[in-house]
């Protein structure tokens, strides 16, 4: 699935409980069936906090057993904290990368002490970048939070706008973007 000697970068976008994050899976399982021999990481973004989210982080674990994934847990900057990792030196070769999920991660970024604060769109992009090049296959999940009727806070405006930000540049980025509307994936960009 590479394009020229660069990785492929396919965006998956959909709401909460669409089956996205299967279809992610999937797409990089399927991909390793074909070349096993590259390593599969599974970059989890989401601080596990409370107990609905420990709840949540517990099920996408049990969803990828057995699926061959590395699990490394990227809450924040995502280039300083995969850069060793992710060394050429160390990797035989590219690995397949699933990151999951963007808007974890825009979260993170914003609001944690350590996060990037107003810097945050160019911060992640940057480690995107450094993922493209870091790898065979890059999939990222990112979720559809824009149709919400409820008035948004200030703080869900700023989120919602870098989130939007990001998804767009992500996208314009991408050899391929899905979006998974009720466990059915729709091509919107090939």
């Amino acid at each position: 699935t590479q394009t020229g000697g660069r990785s492929m970068f396919h965006l998956v976008t959909g709401g909460s409980g669409s089956g996205k994050s299967k279809y992610a899976e999937q797409l990089i399982t399927e991909f390793g069936e074909k070349e096993p021999w590259r390593k599969r990481y599974y970059l989890a973004t989401m601080m596990p906090f409370g107990e609905e989210t420990k709840q949540k982080i517990e099920r996408h674990r049990k969803m990828r057993e057995g699926k061959g994934f590395c699990t490394v847990e990227c809450y924040l900057d995502l280039k300083k904290q995969l850069i060793g990792l992710f060394d050429e030196e160390k990797q035989e070769c590219e690995p397949l990368v699933l990151l999951e999920c963007m808007s974890n991660l825009v979260a993170n970024e914003l609001y944690e002490e350590n996060g990037a604060g107003e810097d945050s769109t160019e911060n992640i992009m940057e480690g995107i970048r450094f993922l493209i090049d870091h790898s065979c296959l890059l999939v990222v999940v990112t979720n559809e939070v824009f149709a919400e009727s409820v008035p948004d806070s200030p703080e869900m405006t700023v989120y919602k706008e870098v989130l939007g930000t990001v998804n767009c540049r992500m996208a314009g980025m991408a050899d391929q973007v899905t979006e998974v509307v009720y466990g059915i994936p729709v091509e919107v960009k090939r």
